[in-house]
Formats: structure tokens, C-alpha cells, sequence
């Protein structure tokens, strides 16, 4: 199988040389909504305006600590949400890997009514599923969940997000 070369980037086109992963979930008795805000809050992604992008680690991309971002920022993000009523049990996640050829990697998001764990199966059957599709291999897979069980008379959400930074 012949190897094709990505084009050659364009100026213009932002390519993220760095990212982090981060988690939260909120607990609001008014709405579905105050909670999700609640959990961006908790994230430390609440201030900034989010634009959601596909799975695609760049190459050359390295991860670092979760870093303040500034208000009102236009902040792309891999973003998993899931919300729910009370007595439910809810998940929300991200997985991320990077190919064994340097490559870059992916990152896929998932959620589920039930648990952390219930979770992570379907996250590590969604990275392989990736490899499958593009014929590569992926190094460590990396988990970041999140689980609630929502109270009576609540409403929650929880996320896990990968936010990309130049």
C-alpha cells in the first residue's frame, strides 16, 4: 500500500500545537441547562465560547496541563455532554490515543445513561474502530470520564472535553 503525504498546509488554516483534557459535571435543581453551565464552570471551560471539531490529533501535538484560557475565547474543543433527570445515573467522556507511527492520533467522545465503566468499554471499542478505519495502530489509550447520580428533584450533566490550544 503506497503512503500519501498530507498536503502542504495552508498559512491561514490553524494547526493546534498543544491541547489538554478536561472533566466536570453540575447538579442544578432549576434546569438541564444551569447544570451543563455548572459543569463547564467546574471544567474551567465555562468562560470561553466553544466550537466543537472532530478527532483528529495533529502531528507534533503535545498535551499539557489544563492552562486558563481567556475570557470570551473562541476555544475548539472534541466536547462530550450528557444530561439527565433525577434518579438517573449518567457518563460522559473522552478517549485519546496516538498512532504508533507518529502520525498524530484521535480522540473520541462518548456518553451513556449508566456508568464510568459501561463507558469506558465503549470508548476503547470506538478508538479501535478508528485504527480499524485508517489501518493503523494506536499507543496507550487514555480515559478522562466522568459519572453522576442525579439527585431527586435535579437535574445534571456531566462533560469531558479535549480542548485545543495554538
Amino acid at each position: 500500500m503506497a503512503r500519501t503525504r498530507d498536503p502542504p498546509a495552508h498559512s491561514l488554516v490553524p494547526v493546534p500545537s498543544r491541547f489538554f483534557v478536561t472533566s466536570g459535571k453540575g447538579i442544578n435543581k432549576t434546569s438541564e441547562l444551569n447544570a451543563f453551565d455548572l459543569a463547564l464552570l467546574q471544567a474551567g471551560i465555562g468562560e470561553q465560547n466553544l466550537v466543537s471539531v472532530s478527532s483528529v490529533l495533529p502531528i507534533g501535538i503535545r498535551q499539557i496541563d489544563r492552562e486558563p484560557i481567556a475570557r470570551g475565547a473562541i476555544t475548539h474543543c472534541v466536547l462530550s455532554r450528557h444530561g439527565g433527570g433525577e434518579g438517573e445515573v449518567i457518563s460522559a467522556g473522552i478517549a485519546y490515543g496516538f498512532r504508533v507511527d507518529g502520525q498524530g492520533g484521535y480522540v473520541a467522545e462518548g456518553h451513556l445513561h449508566g456508568t464510568q465503566k459501561s463507558l469506558k468499554e465503549f470508548l476503547k471499542w470506538r478508538m479501535e474502530e478508528i485504527a480499524h478505519f485508517r489501518g493503523v495502530e494506536l499507543r496507550r489509550i487514555h480515559y478522562r470520564t466522568e459519572e453522576l447520580s442525579i439527585p431527586m428533584d435535579h437535574y445534571g450533566v456531566c462533560i469531558a472535553a479535549c480542548v485545543f490550544l495554538p
